[in-house]
């Protein structure tokens, strides 16, 4: 894994090299029947959560509550990653793939 910019000192938590081809929305979301707006994925497990921007908040309390520092937003044409510990974005090279994600429903 390389990055560019400042460097973040939770790379080697890293698993999660490809993603996903698609996601059905932030996992507590719907199993809440929440709505999200953007969505993100955990570097290190996998969790789909939604972004801060959203009600839930649900990738944010995943890090949290889990201890997993990085996401990855999943949204078409993004490729930045956030730390939470660290407070810093990036584009981490070496994770592959583009995911397919449903509508937001916030935005219909």
């Amino acid at each position: 894994m390389s990055v560019s910019g400042p460097t973040c000192t939770h790379l080697d938590t890293i698993t999660v090299t490809e993603l996903p081809e698609s996601v059905d929305g932030c996992e507590e979301c719907l199993r809440a029947g929440g709505v999200w707006l953007h969505l993100r994925i955990c570097l290190q497990c996998g969790h789909v959560g939604c972004c801060d921007d959203s009600p839930g908040r649900h990738a944010s309390d995943h890090a949290g509550a889990a201890q997993h520092p990085l996401i990855r937003s999943l949204e078409p044409g993004e490729t930045w990653s956030w730390c939470f510990v660290d407070e810093m974005m990036m584009v981490i090279s070496g994770i592959e793939g583009e995911t397919r994600i449903p509508p937001s429903p916030m935005m219909g």
